[in-house]
């Protein structure tokens, strides 16, 4: 099992990176959570990693800090239905902290709209996971998800998968957004950003 990466980063996307540990470059996918907690290219790194066996590909899964990748194993191994694609858009779209909040106090319109997580998703990670959160706790996650969130990552985030999901390549649709940012400023909704990006790259 390799539980660890640590060495010079290669190559940063917002949902990919090569390290090179030894003269050896592994490729490892990340969620956006992780890729803006990065050093810079040519910096060390070290990477907490899980390694994912499929019959047709052997996958590693990159994470900057245990509580990412502990909320991965656990929505890939807990919850049915959830592959490691879904827990990667489920780390991109929300904070742990907000996630675990989300849980404890059962709520299914949060999680339900991060990409990927539909309505009755949603209601069956609260169902299998609440017990593992912890119901007891429920007030203080909340209070620090409202704390840790951060709207305008949060809809930076959002607009980059919603242009993956259209087809941009990764690292494109990070530029496009943050350029849309930028130009329509912070008031501009998920809408407003992905709507802009699109006219410039049309």
């Amino acid at each position: 099992m390799i539980t660890f990466l640590q060495g010079k980063l290669i190559e940063a996307l917002p949902t990919q990176v090569v390290v090179d540990v030894n003269g050896v470059g592994y490729e490892a996918l990340i969620p956006l959570s992780s890729f803006d907690k990065l050093p810079q290219p040519g910096g060390t790194v070290k990477l907490l990693t899980q390694l994912v066996i499929r019959e047709d590909a052997h996958m590693l899964y990159g994470f900057m800090t245990v509580a990412e990748r502990d909320l991965f194993r656990l929505l890939v191994n807990t919850v049915s239905g959830i592959g490691p694609k879904i827990a990667l858009n489920i780390l991109s779209g929300i904070s742990v902290t907000a996630f675990r909040g989300a849980v404890a106090g059962g709520d299914v319109k949060a999680l339900s709209q991060i990409s990927g997580v539909g309505k009755k998703t949603a209601e069956r990670i609260i169902v299998e996971l609440r017990d593992k959160i912890g119901p007891a706790t429920a007030g203080w996650e909340a209070a620090s998800a409202r704390r840790a969130l951060s709207p305008d990552d949060q809809k930076i985030n959002d607009a980059v998968l919603a242009l993956m999901a259209l087809g941009f390549k990764q690292i494109d649709a990070h530029d496009a957004v943050r350029a849309a940012q930028t130009m329509l400023g912070v008031k501009a909704t998920v809408e407003d950003l992905v709507r802009a990006c699109l006219k410039k790259g049309a």
